[in-house]
């Protein structure tokens, strides 16, 4: 159990095979579809969105001559569910399709305007991530052509979105300026955002990590907290101690610390007291929703701007341009979009309290 789980969690899904780009970059595409209703029409697995019609049939055209079949839209789908296997109960869901639609003209659009350099740039990458992905793949029940199957799809419509996705963002990322780079920096530093630590602790859960059972009350926890602080005073050796009390599976065999980390991926109470402890010294029982935590700093920095650092922040603004470009400029290239239409909710009802005649005040 790390101070945060969920972090953890997050950063695993975000790279789970090798940062693959190609599914849905810098949009979410559930966030025009919300939570999922009660009741609204989901799709099987191996179904594409609204699959109807011929494949040729032009689903969409935008300027400049741009058009989308039927067969190219499932595909770009089809492959963006093969990766993330969750969006296959959105499939019928209008404003799934509407998203995913703007997401590919928006591809089509800007990759259209990498350069040579950066589209050579992008293939490399493109190869290696297919070879990762087919490797990757080729290690499951069936294999790649399982995969391939069950989706609807061919290596190559793999291989297409890939193109768009690194094309996309090379040409984006290749317009981001050494100097917005740094004054992005800045302001996040300003923030915050960068800021690591080196951090010890004992923590006395309140529920076991694998199982989620209850190990102790808060009392209890308390309790025990506060002699593991008594004994650290006395001059017991932490990582000792740590190897004997603490519940934190990911530290207690390492000195109970967390080395260099980015303080922002902890719960606010753990990141707090990470941010204004005195170093080196031991600290009172910290309490957050793991349980208590004897902890100790041992050094807080901000990282500096190295490479890794241009590069990620870099991508974070060409992320961001790349969602601005789809919400204010996406509008303007469509010319037709034979989609199902996304309805309006209907406006609330005026409840007779409320109106004017029904009102005591109004009388």
């Amino acid at each position: 159990m790390l101070p945060n789980e969920t972090s953890r969690q997050r950063r695993t899904s975000k790279k789970w095979i090798l940062g693959l780009v190609t599914v849905v970059l810098a949009f979410s595409v559930l966030s025009a579809c919300g939570d999922k209703k009660e009741g609204a029409a989901t799709a099987s697995p191996s179904a594409s969105a609204a699959a109807t019609g011929n494949p040729s049939d032009i689903i969409a055209t935008y300027k400049e001559g741009g058009k989308i079949t039927r067969g190219e839209f499932d595909s770009f789908i089809n492959v963006n569910k093969m990766f993330s296997p969750q969006l296959a109960q959105y499939l019928a869901d209008p404003a799934f399709q509407q998203d995913m639609l703007k997401q590919m003209v928006t591809f089509r659009v800007l990759s259209a305007k990498a350069d040579d350099k950066v589209k050579a740039d992008a293939d490399k990458q493109v190869t290696e991530q297919m070879k990762a992905i087919t490797d990757y793949f080729g290690k499951q029940e069936g294999g790649m052509d399982k995969q391939l199957k069950d989706n609807g799809i061919e290596l190559k419509d793999i291989e297409s979105l890939m193109k768009l996705s690194f094309y996309t963002m090379g040409s984006m990322e290749s317009k981001i300026t050494d100097q917005a780079v740094q004054d992005a920096y800045k302001e996040q530093a300003a923030a915050h955002a960068f800021d690591v630590a080196t951090v010890s602790h004992i923590l006395i859960a309140l529920k076991d990590s694998a199982t989620q059972k209850d190990l102790r009350t808060k009392e209890e926890a308390l309790k025990i907290a506060k002699e593991v602080k008594a004994k650290l005073d006395a001059g017991g050796d932490f990582a000792a101690l740590a190897k004997e009390f603490s519940d934190d599976p990911g530290s207690k065999d390492v000195g109970g610390t967390y080395k260099d980390a980015n303080i922002n991926e902890w719960v606010t109470e753990f990141k707090d007291a990470a941010s204004t402890l005195p170093l080196n010294k031991i600290s009172d029982p910290v309490e957050s929703t793991f349980g208590y935590h004897v902890m100790k700093v041992e050094s807080r920095s901000t990282k500096q701007l190295d490479d890794t650092l241009k590069t990620q922040i870099k991508s974070q603004l060409a992320e961001k341009s790349l969602s601005e470009f789809a919400e204010t400029e996406y509008p303007k290239l469509i010319e037709t979009n034979n989609l199902p239409k996304v309805e309006a909710a209907p406006a609330p009802a005026a409840s007779p309290a409320a109106s004017p005649a029904a009102s005591p005040a109004a009388k």
